[in-house]
């Protein structure tokens, strides 16, 4: 067993709640399409990561967040990305558990509306999806997944990402080495979730620390054992569980 309890894993997440570095499937500037989360340990340290794959319309472009979260880090963001020691110190200072990356699984393009990119091109087109080239989704596609489009000619970018996300999942999602970019590598994945229920973080009622799903996820990463995880409440990531996602 590891050198922590389930206690000071939640405490870790709470926290990053509170610095608002702890994933907010309703934030209100990224449209949600999908979801992972993936755990790590070794004999020494633990490391739960979140993947999620959105748009924000401020981004421009689609893209896949990835979270981690971890009792030691690897692969920090390097310093020269700060405009001085002082201020990359004080990044650490304030993260010490806390790592993000961006990954952009698709080009930009034709796909995308060149004067606006919060619409998908009116249109038939391709598009590149980790270097291949498939079909853009059409209005008639997003429907057949469930999707309702809001409007009845075109896509909207997000709706475009629905729609792959449903019909390519493991493309806009991270591959194995982006996900563990920032995980030790002598750490070992011992658990995998496409779903599960996700707090309403933005309450502080609802930190990590009084999920049960959480609580369960911290004893697994303390123990190793993956029988912990005994999930009683219904999976909630999808993204039509969370309307509020994107529309600031």
């Amino acid at each position: 067993m590891l050198n922590c309890q389930e206690a000071d894993i939640l405490s870790v997440l709470d926290r990053c709640c509170e610095s608002y570095v702890f994933p907010m499937l309703d934030n209100g500037y990224v449209y949600l399409a999908a979801t992972r989360m993936s755990l790590y340990r070794s004999s020494e340290d633990w490391a739960m990561v979140i993947e999620v794959f959105g748009f924000s319309p401020r981004a421009g472009i689609p893209d896949t967040h990835v979270h981690t979260f971890a009792s030691r880090l690897h692969n920090r963001n390097e310093e020269a990305n700060y405009a001085s020691r002082e201020a990359y110190e004080k990044y650490l200072a304030h993260n010490p558990h806390n790592e993000s990356r961006f990954v952009y699984p698709i080009e930009e393009g034709e796909w995308q509306d060149p004067e606006n990119p919060e619409w998908a091109s009116n249109g038939p087109c391709k598009l590149r999806l980790r270097g291949k080239a498939v079909s853009a989704p059409t209005v008639t596609d997003v429907h057949t997944q469930g999707i309702v489009p809001l409007e009845t000619a075109r896509l909207y970018t997000f709706e475009l990402c629905r729609a792959l996300a449903a019909t390519h999942r493991d493309d806009v999602l991270a591959s194995a080495s982006e996900r563990r970019v920032s995980v030790l590598p002598e750490m070992q994945q011992i658990l995998q979730l496409e779903a599960w229920h996700h707090p309403d973080v933005v309450d502080e009622e609802h930190r990590p620390s009084n999920s049960p799903t959480f609580q369960q996820l911290a004893k697994v990463l303390v123990t190793g054992d993956v029988s912990h995880y005994q999930p009683t409440l219904e999976p909630n990531t999808h993204w039509e569980n969370w309307p509020d996602g994107g529309t600031l």
